[in-house]
């Protein structure tokens, strides 16, 4: 099996990052599986996101979101700051333009935990770059259960969610790849097939044009 832990030129020429966009409902499981991913792959890194809602308890400003206040929020709009950004229960969450450029030029990958909004607006902006790929629940059931076991919202919290995953889960069609999350490793293990797949895109690759006229030149 490929190490993805290896250093980049131990595996592969030079190449554009990609911009490898994980959505689900709530409880389908993308945030289990963008944090194994992150675990195992050297190459990809998550994007921090800017958000106007407070940290929970643990979470460290500038490593899992930038916390800014509604108006800092609103001059980064303006200011054309974000690849993508949206309202999100009641609180607004942006993608930083500067810093995904700058890993996408180097050869890195960005990994996105946003939703279809979010996606479609960094497909806008970054097209040739970006690879999408929703995770659906196996039944509607199984993400209620997985909703309440998580212990973490209250009932009108959960109720909001199961509705909300109703209209998530109609935009399937705009993403590259639609995956089932009934056995999170199984799901997992396809995440990075199709990340690996996607880093050997032709128009990814810097230097081909050069190595193919050498090697017709003989």
């Amino acid at each position: 099996m490929l190490d993805d832990r290896r250093p980049r030129h131990e595996t592969e020429r030079h190449r554009r990052g990609l911009l490898l966009v994980v959505s689900s409902p709530s409880g389908a499981g993308k945030s289990t599986i963008a944090r194994k991913l992150i675990e195992a792959d050297a190459d990809i890194a998550m994007s921090v996101s800017t958000t106007t809602r407070p940290p929970r308890p643990g979470e460290i400003d500038g490593v899992d979101y930038r916390f800014v206040d509604v108006a800092a929020f609103k001059r980064m709009v303006a200011e054309d700051a974000f690849l993508e950004w949206a309202h999100v229960f009641d609180n607004r969450y942006g993608t930083p333009r500067a810093p995904v450029e700058v890993m996408l030029a180097d050869g890195r990958d960005v990994l996105f935990d946003i939703d279809w909004q979010g996606a479609q607006q960094l497909y806008q902006q970054a097209a040739g770059d970006v690879v999408r790929v929703f995770i659906l629940p196996p039944s509607m059931a199984e993400l209620s259960r997985r909703l309440h076991a998580r212990a973490t919202d209250a009932e009108e919290v959960i109720q909001r969610r199961m509705q909300r995953a109703v209209a998530e889960i109609g935009h399937w069609d705009g993403y590259d790849y639609v995956l089932v999350n009934d056995d999170v490793e199984r799901c997992f293990a396809q995440v990075r097939l199709i990340l690996r797949a996607e880093r050997l895109r032709r128009h990814r690759q810097s230097g081909l044009i050069g190595l193919t006229r050498s090697l017709m030149r003989g």
